[in-house]
Formats: C-alpha cells, sequence, structure tokens
C-alpha cells in the first residue's frame, strides 16, 4: 500500500475550497479500493473528531489564523514547519500533495534542507497565477523548484505559468466537487421544490455565495430590479454564508433590496449551509447567477450544473472556462444580456429545459468527482513508476 499525504494550513472541517477537494480526494480514494492510503496533516478541528473520517487525520497546533495578525500568523507558520517535518518523518509518504500556497512554502523550507528528498511532490493551484502578492509568488515558485508536478484547475492559470514562469511540468486536472453532488435524481427534485413551496410552473432563481466583496451582491440587487421593471415572474432562493462582524449588514442590505422587487412572500434566505443541504438547495432553483467580480475556479457553477440548473455567469477569471459558452456570459456594467437570457427562459420553458440538460451534460463529462479521482490516481501511479 503506498501512502499520500495533504499538508493543510487550515482545519480540515472548516468550510473552503482546498478543505473539500481534498475530502473529496480521500474520500474517493478509499472507496475506490485504490492501493494509496490518504493521510490528512492539519491544525486541530473545529467541530468533529478525527474517527468521523474514514481516513487518517493527524493534527498538530495551531492558533487562529486571520489576515490582521501577523504575529499570529508567523508563529503558526513557523509551527506549520516543525509539525509537517515531525509528520512527514513520521508516516514516510510516497507522495506529498498540497493545494494551500503557505503550506507549499512550508514544506519547500524543508526541502530546501535536503529532506525528503525519495518523497515526490505535487502541488495544486486553486487560484489564477496573478491572484498572488510578488513576495508571495516569488517564495511559492522557490518552493515548486523542488516539485515533481504542478496541477491547474483551469486551462487559463495553466497558461498562465507557463508564460510566467519556467515550470514545464504542469497538468490540467478540473477542479470537482463533494460526494453530496454526485447522483442526481428527479424525484428529489420534486420533493425539495414542494418543501419549499414551489409549484411547478414558478420560476424560480438562485443566488448563493459568501459575503464577501468578490461575490459582489449589490450586483444581485441591479439585476432584480431589471427584471422586475421587465415585468418577470420570479421567485428568489438567497443563499449567503456569514464569517465577519459586519456581515449581518450586508445580508439585511441584499434581502432589502430583493424584497423590494418581488415581495417578501416571493424570498426564500437561508444562510451558512452544510454541503448537503446546498446539494438539496439547488434542486429547487431554476436558473443559477452568478455576480462575482473574481472566481478562480467557480465550484458553485459546478454544483448547480449538477442539479440540472440553468446557469448564467458573470466573466470573472475561471468562470469563463467552467461555463464554456459564450451566450451564459455576461459583463457587470452590462446586465440587458443576463436579463434577455432570463426573460426568454421564463417565457419559453422548453428552452429552459434545454438549459439545464446542457449543463449537465457538461457537469458529467468535464467535472464529475469520478473524473476527477480518476486522472489523480493515473497521476499518483504515473509518479510511483519514475521512482
Amino acid at each position: 500500500m503506498r501512502k499520500v499525504m495533504y499538508l493543510l494550513e487550515y482545519p480540515i472541517d472548516l468550510p473552503g475550497g482546498a478543505q473539500m477537494s481534498t475530502q473529496s480526494l480521500c474520500q474517493g480514494l478509499k472507496k475506490a479500493g485504490a492501493k494509496i492510503e490518504p493521510v490528512v496533516i492539519c491544525p486541530s478541528l473545529l467541530e468533529k473528531s478525527k474517527e468521523d473520517y474514514p481516513y487518517s487525520v493527524i493534527t498538530y497546533k495551531a492558533y487562529e489564523n486571520r489576515e490582521n495578525r501577523k504575529i499570529v500568523r508567523i508563529l503558526n507558520f513557523i509551527l506549520r514547519i516543525f509539525a509537517y517535518g515531525k509528520r512527514i518523518s513520521q508516516e514516510k509518504p510516497d507522495i506529498v500533495h498540497i493545494q494551500m500556497p503557505e503550506s507549499a512554502i512550508a514544506y519547500g523550507i524543508l526541502k530546501t534542507f535536503g529532506l525528503f528528498r525519495k518523497t515526490k511532490y505535487v502541488f495544486t493551484d486553486r487560484g489564477l497565477y496573478y491572484g498572488y502578492r510578488k513576495h508571495s509568488i516569488a517564495l511559492l515558485c522557490h518552493s515548486l523548484k523542488y516539485g515533481d508536478q504542478i496541477l491547474c484547475t483551469t486551462k487559463l492559470n495553466k497558461k498562465l505559468w507557463l508564460e510566467n514562469t519556467d515550470f514545464s511540468n504542469i497538468a490540467l486536472i478540473s477542479n470537482t466537487i463533494s460526494d453530496d453532488f454526485e447522483e442526481y435524481r428527479e424525484e428529489k427534485r420534486r420533493e425539495v421544490r414542494k418543501r419549499q413551496g414551489y409549484g411547478e410552473k414558478d420560476f424560480v432563481l438562485g443566488f448563493a455565495g459568501r459575503v464577501c466583496q468578490e461575490k459582489n451582491w449589490p450586483l444581485v440587487q441591479k439585476i432584480c430590479k431589471m427584471l422586475s421593471e421587465r415585468n418577470i415572474h420570479y421567485k428568489v432562493d438567497l443563499v449567503m454564508a456569514v464569517f465577519e462582524q459586519g456581515d449581518m449588514e450586508v445580508v439585511k442590505e441584499v434581502r432589502k433590496g430583493i424584497e423590494e422587487c418581488i415581495g417578501k412572500e416571493n424570498l426564500c434566505y437561508r444562510q451558512d449551509l452544510s454541503q448537503s443541504e446546498m446539494a438539496d438547495y439547488y434542486y429547487g432553483v431554476d436558473v443559477f447567477l452568478m455576480t462575482s467580480k473574481f472566481e478562480s475556479f467557480g465550484k458553485a457553477a459546478v454544483e448547480a450544473m449538477s442539479r440540472k440548473c440553468a446557469l448564467i455567469s458573470t466573466r470573472a477569471g475561471g468562470l469563463v472556462e467552467v461555463i464554456g459558452r459564450e451566450e451564459n456570459l455576461y459583463e457587470e456594467n452590462k446586465i440587458e444580456k443576463c436579463g434577455d437570457y432570463i426573460e426568454e427562459l421564463e417565457r419559453n420553458r422548453e428552452k429552459l429545459k434545454e438549459e439545464k440538460e446542457f449543463f449537465y451534460e457538461r457537469f458529467q463529462k468535464n467535472y464529475s468527482q469520478k473524473k476527477c479521482l480518476e486522472e489523480h490516481i493515473l497521476l499518483y501511479e504515473k509518479l510511483l513508476r519514475k521512482e
């Protein structure tokens, strides 16, 4: 049995893209019966216990890692270096796979001292090359000099890495979503819609995301106002995730703006949903709209595809590639195109059905967990054969 170790700088039970992607890979490796044992190294868990996971989770001491607490971040970085060194020495993994830049930098320091020379090193860049600060990309590139494989989740990011660095060992494996989204069931859609009080003829628009500037929540209100001015009949299913002080003020403002357009009775609001709850949420949505200013990938778009939602999105980062079709992309300052698309689907339900099927097929072909897992297993096996 060979061993792959995943290094994280945040607890694996803290909601986040890298954590959920790591969970999906580990669960997939166990379910597939692959001759690869996953091991996770991360800070102390928040709520879950190690026994809640069907694979090995090893924790280390770390303090709350906030952006504005520089001394704590430096301390955590030092603790991380020693924790990784200790655990790698004990576990002796064949491959170390990292999806977080600070963890990669920490591991790179260990490699600088000549440690773990026989251990294969894989780094997945889940963001976009131009999203890093100058000092961060310099340190990351130093670490990746010791890497065996760099993975990107979009063609755009792979192109950026090839154009801006001397690395050639760069491959593409698209991001995936948790196994809560893997199976689509039509009867589940009917059940969720009935539970939410939606009739078959109700036209439901979905917005979901955390409270942050990148998600561009003011644009949601502008779009709703435009749609109402066009006399389009619709309901809104809204999910927001709050993390910091002041986030609830943003929530109140967004809810108020939508209610002014369609009435309180036509807005369903939910907050801080789990992955399984989000998997149910998308079943109730006809068209999922994305208003982001920036997205490195756009995981929410893939989640919506898996539940047969039609999609339209801003032209933001990796979303252009994930959506994959010009007619489903619009500019933030030209929302009329978004309005035209929504209006057509509300008037023409046959077109709506076609759009849903298009995106579901796109999910199955490009972003299913099965495809992502198979590509990772092939990569691991290829690296192990090179020993």
